[in-house]
Protein backbone atom coordinates (compact mmCIF):
# COMPACT_ATOMS: atom_id res chain seq x y z
CA UNK A 1 0.00 0.00 0.00
CA UNK A 2 1.15 3.65 -0.73
CA UNK A 3 3.26 5.30 2.16
CA UNK A 4 2.08 2.48 4.57
CA UNK A 5 -1.45 3.81 3.96
CA UNK A 6 -4.23 2.28 6.71
CA UNK A 7 -6.55 0.30 5.34
CA UNK A 8 -10.36 -0.64 7.05
CA UNK A 9 -10.19 0.23 10.80
CA UNK A 10 -11.27 -2.77 11.72
CA UNK A 11 -11.48 -3.47 15.57
CA UNK A 12 -9.66 -7.01 16.88
CA UNK A 13 -9.88 -6.82 20.08
CA UNK A 14 -13.03 -5.08 21.93
CA UNK A 15 -10.93 -3.50 24.91
CA UNK A 16 -7.78 -2.61 22.61
CA UNK A 17 -7.51 0.56 21.00
CA UNK A 18 -3.98 -0.04 19.76
CA UNK A 19 -2.79 1.13 16.55
CA UNK A 20 -5.72 3.92 16.42
CA UNK A 21 -8.38 1.43 16.58
CA UNK A 22 -11.72 2.26 18.29
CA UNK A 23 -12.80 1.17 21.35
CA UNK A 24 -16.18 -0.18 22.93
CA UNK A 25 -16.08 3.30 24.48
CA UNK A 26 -14.73 5.04 21.48
CA UNK A 27 -17.13 3.16 19.79
CA UNK A 28 -20.25 4.75 21.40
CA UNK A 29 -18.94 8.43 21.10
CA UNK A 30 -21.35 10.24 18.79
CA UNK A 31 -20.38 10.68 15.14
CA UNK A 32 -17.71 7.43 15.46
CA UNK A 33 -20.13 5.98 12.76
CA UNK A 34 -20.35 9.07 10.38
CA UNK A 35 -16.66 9.49 11.06
CA UNK A 36 -15.91 5.68 9.85
CA UNK A 37 -17.96 6.08 6.95
CA UNK A 38 -15.57 9.45 5.83
CA UNK A 39 -12.47 7.10 6.66
CA UNK A 40 -14.23 4.65 4.01
CA UNK A 41 -14.53 7.24 1.04
CA UNK A 42 -11.47 8.55 1.62
CA UNK A 43 -9.81 5.04 1.39
CA UNK A 44 -11.91 4.40 -1.87
CA UNK A 45 -10.62 7.90 -3.21
CA UNK A 46 -7.14 6.87 -2.24
CA UNK A 47 -7.27 3.38 -3.65
CA UNK A 48 -8.31 5.25 -7.32
CA UNK A 49 -5.05 7.96 -6.56
CA UNK A 50 -7.93 10.88 -6.28
CA UNK A 51 -5.72 12.17 -3.39
CA UNK A 52 -7.30 15.31 -3.22
CA UNK A 53 -10.49 13.95 -2.51
CA UNK A 54 -9.62 11.64 -0.18
CA UNK A 55 -7.47 14.46 1.43
CA UNK A 56 -11.40 16.11 2.15
CA UNK A 57 -12.93 13.04 3.21
CA UNK A 58 -10.07 12.54 5.98
CA UNK A 59 -10.05 15.60 7.14
CA UNK A 60 -14.32 15.58 7.41
CA UNK A 61 -13.12 12.05 9.44
CA UNK A 62 -10.94 14.22 11.90
CA UNK A 63 -13.58 16.79 12.30
CA UNK A 64 -15.38 14.26 13.54
CA UNK A 65 -13.41 12.61 16.20
CA UNK A 66 -10.00 14.62 16.53
CA UNK A 67 -9.20 11.65 18.73
CA UNK A 68 -8.35 9.12 16.08
CA UNK A 69 -4.68 8.32 14.83
CA UNK A 70 -5.13 6.47 12.01
CA UNK A 71 -7.49 9.83 10.55
CA UNK A 72 -4.63 11.54 11.00
CA UNK A 73 -1.89 8.72 9.42
CA UNK A 74 -3.79 8.09 6.59
CA UNK A 75 -4.17 11.88 6.01
CA UNK A 76 -0.69 11.75 6.43
CA UNK A 77 -0.04 9.20 3.79
CA UNK A 78 -2.40 11.58 1.12
CA UNK A 79 -0.11 14.63 1.41
CA UNK A 80 2.68 13.11 1.36
CA UNK A 81 1.27 11.82 -1.90
CA UNK A 82 0.48 15.19 -2.84
CA UNK A 83 3.83 16.55 -2.13
CA UNK A 84 2.77 18.58 0.61
CA UNK A 85 5.83 16.91 3.23
CA UNK A 86 5.46 19.47 5.79
CA UNK A 87 1.47 19.71 6.28
CA UNK A 88 2.23 15.53 6.25
CA UNK A 89 4.93 15.89 9.32
CA UNK A 90 2.04 17.88 11.38
CA UNK A 91 -0.55 15.13 10.67
CA UNK A 92 1.82 12.30 11.29
CA UNK A 93 3.29 14.19 15.00
CA UNK A 94 -0.63 14.56 15.86
CA UNK A 95 -0.86 10.92 15.06
CA UNK A 96 2.04 9.28 17.23
CA UNK A 97 0.78 11.97 20.06
CA UNK A 98 -2.50 10.80 20.24
CA UNK A 99 -0.71 6.92 20.02
CA UNK A 100 3.04 6.52 20.57
CA UNK A 101 2.71 2.65 19.87
CA UNK A 102 1.78 3.59 15.97
CA UNK A 103 4.05 2.07 14.31
CA UNK A 104 2.81 3.45 10.97
CA UNK A 105 2.16 7.16 12.25
CA UNK A 106 6.34 7.02 13.30
CA UNK A 107 7.12 5.52 9.94
CA UNK A 108 5.51 7.96 8.02
CA UNK A 109 6.88 10.89 10.40
CA UNK A 110 10.21 9.49 9.54
CA UNK A 111 9.55 9.32 6.03
CA UNK A 112 8.38 12.93 6.13
CA UNK A 113 11.74 13.67 8.23
CA UNK A 114 13.79 12.17 5.61
CA UNK A 115 11.89 13.88 2.82
CA UNK A 116 12.57 17.12 3.72
CA UNK A 117 16.36 16.45 4.24
CA UNK A 118 16.01 15.88 8.24
CA UNK A 119 17.98 12.64 8.31
CA UNK A 120 18.51 12.92 12.13
CA UNK A 121 15.12 13.01 13.35
CA UNK A 122 14.19 10.49 10.32
CA UNK A 123 16.52 8.05 12.14
CA UNK A 124 14.65 8.84 16.05
CA UNK A 125 11.61 8.13 14.10
CA UNK A 126 12.53 4.59 12.32
CA UNK A 127 14.50 3.68 14.95
CA UNK A 128 11.42 3.46 17.51
CA UNK A 129 9.15 1.44 14.87
CA UNK A 130 12.48 -0.84 15.06
CA UNK A 131 11.42 -0.59 19.13
CA UNK A 132 7.97 -1.66 18.12
CA UNK A 133 8.41 -4.15 15.50
CA UNK A 134 12.04 -5.23 15.26
CA UNK A 135 11.57 -7.72 12.29
CA UNK A 136 9.87 -4.17 10.65
CA UNK A 137 12.19 -4.41 6.91
CA UNK A 138 11.36 -1.10 5.95
CA UNK A 139 12.32 0.95 9.13
CA UNK A 140 15.28 -0.72 8.89
CA UNK A 141 15.58 0.34 4.99
CA UNK A 142 15.02 3.31 6.16
CA UNK A 143 17.48 3.71 8.52
CA UNK A 144 20.14 3.06 6.03
CA UNK A 145 18.72 5.64 3.75
CA UNK A 146 18.63 8.11 6.57
CA UNK A 147 22.29 6.77 7.38
CA UNK A 148 23.06 7.62 3.59
CA UNK A 149 21.86 10.77 3.61
CA UNK A 150 23.94 12.14 6.31
CA UNK A 151 26.84 10.52 5.09
CA UNK A 152 26.50 12.65 1.46
CA UNK A 153 25.62 15.40 3.37
CA UNK A 154 29.16 15.12 4.99
CA UNK A 155 30.82 14.05 1.55
CA UNK A 156 29.51 17.99 0.41
CA UNK A 157 30.36 20.02 2.80
CA UNK A 158 33.80 19.07 2.65
CA UNK A 159 33.49 19.44 -0.96
CA UNK A 160 32.00 22.55 -0.72
CA UNK A 161 34.94 23.77 1.28
CA UNK A 162 37.77 22.54 -1.17
CA UNK A 163 35.59 23.82 -4.11
CA UNK A 164 35.07 20.90 -5.64
CA UNK A 165 31.33 21.97 -6.94
CA UNK A 166 31.21 18.31 -9.18
CA UNK A 167 30.98 16.73 -6.21
CA UNK A 168 28.44 18.80 -3.70
CA UNK A 169 26.04 18.10 -7.06
CA UNK A 170 26.55 14.50 -7.00
CA UNK A 171 26.59 13.82 -3.12
CA UNK A 172 23.13 16.09 -3.25
CA UNK A 173 22.10 14.41 -6.01
CA UNK A 174 22.23 11.39 -4.19
CA UNK A 175 20.91 12.71 -0.75
CA UNK A 176 17.99 14.01 -3.30
CA UNK A 177 16.73 10.50 -4.38
CA UNK A 178 15.85 10.21 -0.73
CA UNK A 179 15.27 13.38 0.72
CA UNK A 180 13.15 14.62 -2.44
CA UNK A 181 11.25 17.61 -0.95
CA UNK A 182 14.53 19.20 1.01
CA UNK A 183 14.78 22.80 -0.60
CA UNK A 184 18.59 23.14 1.35
CA UNK A 185 19.65 20.49 -0.73
CA UNK A 186 18.03 21.61 -3.86
CA UNK A 187 19.60 25.22 -2.87
CA UNK A 188 23.30 24.38 -2.36
CA UNK A 189 22.80 21.85 -5.79
CA UNK A 190 21.47 24.98 -7.66
CA UNK A 191 24.36 27.19 -6.26
CA UNK A 192 27.30 24.84 -7.55
CA UNK A 193 25.88 23.96 -10.63
CA UNK A 194 25.86 28.34 -10.94
CA UNK A 195 29.67 28.16 -9.50
CA UNK A 196 30.37 25.06 -12.33
CA UNK A 197 28.62 27.78 -14.87
CA UNK A 198 26.02 25.66 -15.23
CA UNK A 199 23.18 28.42 -15.26
CA UNK A 200 20.20 27.12 -16.65
CA UNK A 201 20.40 24.11 -14.25
CA UNK A 202 20.55 26.47 -11.70
CA UNK A 203 17.90 28.55 -12.92
CA UNK A 204 15.75 25.51 -13.10
CA UNK A 205 16.35 24.51 -9.63
CA UNK A 206 15.87 27.71 -8.18
CA UNK A 207 12.59 28.25 -9.76
CA UNK A 208 11.21 24.93 -8.85
CA UNK A 209 11.31 25.89 -5.37
CA UNK A 210 9.77 29.23 -6.07
CA UNK A 211 6.97 28.13 -7.50
CA UNK A 212 6.34 25.96 -4.32
CA UNK A 213 7.81 29.12 -1.86
CA UNK A 214 7.75 32.29 -3.89
CA UNK A 215 9.06 33.81 -0.32
CA UNK A 216 12.48 31.28 -0.27
CA UNK A 217 15.50 34.00 0.19
CA UNK A 218 17.90 30.75 -1.03
CA UNK A 219 16.43 30.13 -4.09
CA UNK A 220 16.06 34.09 -4.87
CA UNK A 221 20.08 34.16 -4.36
CA UNK A 222 20.57 31.44 -6.34
CA UNK A 223 18.57 33.44 -9.10
CA UNK A 224 20.78 36.13 -8.68
CA UNK A 225 23.83 34.51 -8.27
CA UNK A 226 23.03 32.85 -12.22
CA UNK A 227 22.23 36.25 -13.50
CA UNK A 228 24.98 37.90 -11.83
CA UNK A 229 27.31 35.47 -13.04
CA UNK A 230 25.69 35.49 -16.78
CA UNK A 231 26.58 39.77 -16.25
CA UNK A 232 23.04 40.24 -16.15
CA UNK A 233 24.20 42.78 -13.08
CA UNK A 234 20.95 45.09 -12.44
CA UNK A 235 18.83 42.32 -12.73
CA UNK A 236 21.20 40.17 -10.23
CA UNK A 237 21.07 42.96 -7.64
CA UNK A 238 16.97 42.77 -7.48
CA UNK A 239 16.98 39.75 -7.05
CA UNK A 240 19.68 39.90 -4.25
CA UNK A 241 17.39 42.69 -2.73
CA UNK A 242 14.55 40.66 -2.50
CA UNK A 243 16.44 37.61 -0.96
CA UNK A 244 17.54 40.15 1.50
CA UNK A 245 14.04 40.99 1.97
CA UNK A 246 13.05 37.47 2.79
CA UNK A 247 15.93 37.00 5.12
CA UNK A 248 17.20 40.28 6.21
CA UNK A 249 20.71 37.71 7.59
CA UNK A 250 21.29 35.98 4.26
CA UNK A 251 25.25 37.15 4.46
CA UNK A 252 25.74 35.05 0.69
CA UNK A 253 23.16 37.27 -0.98
CA UNK A 254 24.51 41.02 0.96
CA UNK A 255 27.73 39.82 0.09
CA UNK A 256 26.93 39.50 -3.90
CA UNK A 257 25.07 42.48 -3.98
CA UNK A 258 27.90 44.12 -2.38
CA UNK A 259 30.02 42.65 -5.16
CA UNK A 260 28.02 43.06 -8.10
CA UNK A 261 27.50 46.85 -7.21
CA UNK A 262 31.30 47.13 -7.36
CA UNK A 263 32.11 45.27 -10.38
CA UNK A 264 29.51 47.23 -12.45
CA UNK A 265 30.88 50.59 -11.12
CA UNK A 266 34.82 49.45 -11.44
CA UNK A 267 33.80 48.72 -15.46
CA UNK A 268 32.19 51.26 -15.81
CA UNK A 269 34.86 53.67 -14.68
CA UNK A 270 37.37 51.30 -16.93
CA UNK A 271 34.78 51.86 -20.14
CA UNK A 272 34.68 55.47 -19.64
CA UNK A 273 38.52 56.47 -19.03
CA UNK A 274 39.01 54.10 -21.79
CA UNK A 275 36.72 56.31 -24.47
CA UNK A 276 38.28 59.38 -23.37
CA UNK A 277 41.57 57.86 -24.34
CA UNK A 278 43.06 57.75 -20.66
CA UNK A 279 44.63 54.34 -21.47
CA UNK A 280 46.67 54.42 -17.91
CA UNK A 281 43.44 54.50 -16.06
CA UNK A 282 41.56 52.04 -17.97
CA UNK A 283 44.11 49.66 -17.27
CA UNK A 284 44.34 50.46 -13.96
CA UNK A 285 40.48 50.60 -13.44
CA UNK A 286 40.19 46.95 -15.50
CA UNK A 287 42.74 45.33 -13.12
CA UNK A 288 41.05 46.43 -9.86
CA UNK A 289 37.51 45.25 -11.44
CA UNK A 290 39.47 41.97 -11.50
CA UNK A 291 39.98 41.45 -7.80
CA UNK A 292 36.44 41.70 -6.64
CA UNK A 293 35.22 38.18 -7.39
CA UNK A 294 37.28 35.83 -8.83
CA UNK A 295 34.21 33.12 -9.03
CA UNK A 296 32.36 35.83 -12.05
CA UNK A 297 33.53 34.11 -14.78
CA UNK A 298 31.98 35.61 -17.59
CA UNK A 299 32.11 39.58 -16.41
CA UNK A 300 36.25 38.86 -15.54
CA UNK A 301 36.51 37.29 -19.24
CA UNK A 302 34.76 40.19 -20.75
CA UNK A 303 37.49 42.93 -18.05
CA UNK A 304 41.06 40.76 -19.49
CA UNK A 305 39.77 41.60 -22.96
CA UNK A 306 39.47 45.21 -22.28
CA UNK A 307 42.64 44.81 -20.25
CA UNK A 308 43.73 43.54 -23.42
CA UNK A 309 42.65 46.04 -26.05
CA UNK A 310 44.20 48.43 -23.37
CA UNK A 311 47.10 47.07 -23.36
CA UNK A 312 47.60 47.18 -27.08
CA UNK A 313 46.54 51.05 -27.23
CA UNK A 314 49.84 50.83 -24.84
CA UNK A 315 51.86 48.73 -27.40
CA UNK A 316 52.26 46.54 -24.91
CA UNK A 317 51.43 43.78 -27.19
CA UNK A 318 52.49 40.49 -24.98
CA UNK A 319 50.55 41.88 -22.15
CA UNK A 320 47.89 41.86 -24.30
CA UNK A 321 47.81 38.96 -25.81
CA UNK A 322 48.49 37.47 -22.29
CA UNK A 323 44.89 38.68 -20.82
CA UNK A 324 43.15 38.03 -23.94
CA UNK A 325 44.54 33.98 -23.24
CA UNK A 326 42.97 34.44 -20.16
CA UNK A 327 39.92 35.73 -21.31
CA UNK A 328 39.68 32.73 -23.49
CA UNK A 329 40.72 30.40 -20.49
CA UNK A 330 37.73 31.94 -18.88
CA UNK A 331 35.40 31.27 -21.60
CA UNK A 332 36.03 29.38 -24.88
CA UNK A 333 33.11 30.96 -26.60
CA UNK A 334 34.48 34.47 -26.08
CA UNK A 335 34.63 35.78 -30.08
CA UNK A 336 35.92 39.54 -29.35
CA UNK A 337 39.07 37.83 -27.04
CA UNK A 338 39.88 35.32 -30.11
CA UNK A 339 39.87 38.67 -32.62
CA UNK A 340 41.85 40.93 -29.86
CA UNK A 341 44.41 38.53 -29.71
CA UNK A 342 44.67 37.67 -33.56
CA UNK A 343 45.02 41.33 -34.30
CA UNK A 344 48.10 41.28 -31.56
CA UNK A 345 49.40 38.81 -32.93
CA UNK A 346 49.21 40.34 -36.32
CA UNK A 347 51.00 43.33 -35.06
CA UNK A 348 53.82 41.22 -33.77
CA UNK A 349 53.96 39.34 -37.05
CA UNK A 350 53.56 36.51 -35.32
CA UNK A 351 51.11 35.27 -38.35
CA UNK A 352 50.80 31.38 -37.69
CA UNK A 353 49.45 32.28 -34.56
CA UNK A 354 46.88 35.08 -35.92
CA UNK A 355 45.78 32.21 -38.78
CA UNK A 356 44.72 29.82 -35.85
CA UNK A 357 43.03 32.26 -33.57
CA UNK A 358 41.39 33.32 -37.02
CA UNK A 359 40.17 30.34 -37.81
CA UNK A 360 38.62 29.42 -34.91
CA UNK A 361 36.35 32.41 -35.31
CA UNK A 362 35.39 32.14 -38.35
CA UNK A 363 34.65 28.05 -37.51
CA UNK A 364 32.35 29.51 -34.83
CA UNK A 365 30.84 32.71 -36.46
CA UNK A 366 31.18 31.95 -41.04
CA UNK A 367 30.77 36.07 -41.61
CA UNK A 368 32.15 38.13 -44.81
CA UNK A 369 34.49 40.18 -41.97
CA UNK A 370 35.72 37.09 -40.39
CA UNK A 371 36.42 35.20 -43.85
CA UNK A 372 38.17 38.59 -44.92
CA UNK A 373 40.54 38.86 -41.44
CA UNK A 374 41.52 35.01 -41.63
CA UNK A 375 42.23 35.25 -45.66
CA UNK A 376 43.99 38.61 -44.83
CA UNK A 377 46.58 36.62 -42.02
CA UNK A 378 46.68 33.72 -44.60
CA UNK A 379 48.44 36.02 -46.91
CA UNK A 380 50.61 37.76 -44.42
CA UNK A 381 51.37 34.19 -43.04
CA UNK A 382 52.68 33.02 -46.76
CA UNK A 383 54.67 36.45 -47.32
CA UNK A 384 55.97 35.84 -44.29
CA UNK A 385 58.00 32.78 -45.10
CA UNK A 386 59.80 34.60 -48.33
CA UNK A 387 62.44 36.85 -48.04
CA UNK A 388 61.88 39.82 -46.51
CA UNK A 389 62.91 42.35 -49.00
CA UNK A 390 62.02 45.71 -47.09
CA UNK A 391 63.92 44.21 -43.77
CA UNK A 392 67.11 43.28 -46.59
CA UNK A 393 67.39 46.66 -47.52
CA UNK A 394 66.41 48.32 -44.01
CA UNK A 395 63.57 50.61 -45.19
CA UNK A 396 59.60 50.57 -44.47
CA UNK A 397 57.24 48.89 -46.32
CA UNK A 398 55.91 52.47 -47.41
CA UNK A 399 59.53 53.86 -48.22
CA UNK A 400 59.79 55.88 -51.40
CA UNK A 401 61.35 55.11 -54.97
CA UNK A 402 64.16 57.70 -54.03
CA UNK A 403 64.37 56.02 -50.26
CA UNK A 404 64.77 52.57 -51.81
CA UNK A 405 67.35 53.82 -54.63
CA UNK A 406 69.60 55.24 -51.11
CA UNK A 407 69.23 51.79 -49.41
CA UNK A 408 70.54 50.11 -52.40
CA UNK A 409 73.70 52.22 -52.69
CA UNK A 410 74.29 52.33 -49.07
CA UNK A 411 73.69 48.44 -48.46
CA UNK A 412 75.54 47.17 -52.17
CA UNK A 413 78.40 49.07 -51.22
CA UNK A 414 78.57 47.79 -47.68
CA UNK A 415 78.30 43.83 -49.05
CA UNK A 416 80.22 44.17 -52.05
CA UNK A 417 82.58 41.34 -52.52
CA UNK A 418 85.78 43.38 -53.03
CA UNK A 419 85.04 45.30 -49.98
CA UNK A 420 85.81 42.28 -47.80
CA UNK A 421 88.94 40.28 -50.19
CA UNK A 422 91.00 40.58 -46.92
CA UNK A 423 88.70 38.69 -45.31
CA UNK A 424 88.57 35.16 -44.28
CA UNK A 425 86.68 32.78 -47.00
CA UNK A 426 83.92 32.35 -44.17
CA UNK A 427 83.36 36.27 -44.12
CA UNK A 428 83.70 36.33 -47.88
CA UNK A 429 81.20 33.35 -48.59
CA UNK A 430 78.60 35.57 -46.19
CA UNK A 431 79.33 38.78 -47.46
CA UNK A 432 78.44 37.33 -50.99
CA UNK A 433 75.06 36.03 -50.45
CA UNK A 434 74.00 39.86 -48.77
CA UNK A 435 75.00 41.03 -51.88
CA UNK A 436 73.23 39.01 -54.03
CA UNK A 437 70.14 39.74 -51.19
CA UNK A 438 70.54 43.15 -51.57
CA UNK A 439 70.45 43.21 -55.22
CA UNK A 440 67.53 40.93 -55.42
CA UNK A 441 65.82 43.20 -53.02
CA UNK A 442 66.55 46.63 -55.18
CA UNK A 443 65.57 44.50 -58.15
CA UNK A 444 61.78 43.87 -56.39
CA UNK A 445 61.08 46.82 -55.36
CA UNK A 446 62.92 49.36 -57.72
CA UNK A 447 60.19 47.89 -60.37
CA UNK A 448 56.86 48.99 -59.88
CA UNK A 449 54.93 45.63 -61.51
CA UNK A 450 56.97 43.09 -59.50
CA UNK A 451 56.78 45.91 -56.39
CA UNK A 452 53.26 45.33 -56.53
CA UNK A 453 53.44 41.74 -56.60
CA UNK A 454 55.43 41.20 -54.02
CA UNK A 455 53.06 43.46 -51.62
CA UNK A 456 50.60 41.12 -52.95
CA UNK A 457 52.06 37.91 -51.59
CA UNK A 458 51.93 36.46 -55.76
CA UNK A 459 54.88 33.98 -56.65
CA UNK A 460 57.61 36.32 -58.07
CA UNK A 461 58.81 33.12 -59.27
CA UNK A 462 56.38 33.22 -62.42
CA UNK A 463 57.69 36.24 -63.95
CA UNK A 464 59.61 35.51 -67.22
CA UNK A 465 62.65 36.52 -65.84
CA UNK A 466 62.98 34.18 -63.05
CA UNK A 467 64.61 35.57 -59.91
CA UNK A 468 67.42 32.90 -60.34
CA UNK A 469 68.77 33.83 -62.88
CA UNK A 470 69.51 37.75 -62.34
CA UNK A 471 73.10 38.65 -61.74
CA UNK A 472 74.05 41.07 -58.20
CA UNK A 473 77.27 42.46 -60.22
CA UNK A 474 75.26 43.70 -62.97
CA UNK A 475 72.41 45.31 -60.86
CA UNK A 476 75.53 46.99 -59.14
CA UNK A 477 77.19 48.30 -62.21
CA UNK A 478 73.71 49.48 -63.70
CA UNK A 479 72.83 50.95 -60.47
CA UNK A 480 76.38 53.06 -60.11
CA UNK A 481 77.09 53.14 -64.16
CA UNK A 482 80.31 50.92 -63.88
CA UNK A 483 78.96 49.31 -67.79
CA UNK A 484 80.84 50.45 -71.12
CA UNK A 485 84.66 49.45 -69.95
CA UNK A 486 84.19 52.39 -66.77
CA UNK A 487 85.94 50.67 -63.82
CA UNK A 488 85.33 50.83 -60.25
CA UNK A 489 87.63 49.63 -57.53
CA UNK A 490 87.31 49.26 -53.18
CA UNK A 491 90.48 50.97 -51.53
CA UNK A 492 91.91 51.27 -48.33
CA UNK A 493 92.72 54.58 -46.64
CA UNK A 494 93.15 52.93 -43.22
CA UNK A 495 92.65 49.84 -40.89
CA UNK A 496 89.20 48.95 -41.71
CA UNK A 497 88.15 51.76 -44.01
CA UNK A 498 87.32 51.44 -47.47
CA UNK A 499 86.11 53.99 -50.45
CA UNK A 500 84.44 53.38 -53.58
CA UNK A 501 86.22 54.71 -56.67
CA UNK A 502 85.12 54.79 -60.21
CA UNK A 503 87.79 54.60 -62.84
Amino acid sequence: MLHGWDGVLGCTHPSSSKHGEWSLDQKALPGHAEAESFKEQGNAYYIKKDYSEAFEYYTKAIDMCPKNASYYGNRAATLMMLSRHRDALEDAQQAVRLDDTFMKGHLREGKCHLSLGNAMAARRCFRKVLELEPDNSQAQQEVKNADSVLEYEKMAEIGFEKRDFRMVVFCMDRALESASACHRFKVLKAECLAMLGRYPEAQSVASDILRMDSTNGDALYVRGLCLYYEDCIDKAVQFFVQALRMAPDHEKARLACRNAKALKAKKEDGNKAFKEGNFDEAYQLYSEALTIDPNNIKTNAKLFCNRGTVGSKLKKLDQAIEDCTKAIKLDETYIKAYLRRAQCYMDKEEYEEAVRDYEKVYQTEKTKEHKHLLKNAQLELKKSKRKDYYKVLGVDKNATEDEIKKAYRKRALMHHPDRHSSASAEVQKEEEKKFKEVGEAFTVLSDPKKKSRYDSGQDLEDDAGNMGDFDANNIFKAFFGGGGGQGYTFEASGPGNFFFQFG
